[in-house]
This record gives C-alpha cells, structure tokens and sequence, in this order.
C-alpha cells in the first residue's frame, strides 16, 4: 500500500482494513480463550 495520500485526505480503504483486522483480533482473541477453556475442561 502506497503512504501518498494527502494528509487531510485519510483513505478509506485504510479505515476499513483497520476496522477489519480489530473485528479479526478480538474474533481470533475469543476463539483462542474458548480453546483453553475446552482444553483445560479435559
């Protein structure tokens, strides 16, 4: 990804890959706190 934008310009592809990868994190930071959960219940 190219860092040309202007600066009173912020991109909005840049604000919803953002968006995308904190919704991916907090998904993959539950299914990860499941997991132990399930382990440990063995």
């Amino acid at each position: 990804m190219l860092w040309s934008d202007p600066e009173n310009e912020p991109p909005k592809e840049l604000r919803d890959m953002v968006a995308t990868l904190r919704r991916a994190g907090v998904l993959l930071a539950v299914t990860i706190v499941v997991a132990m959960f399930v382990v440990a219940a063995r």
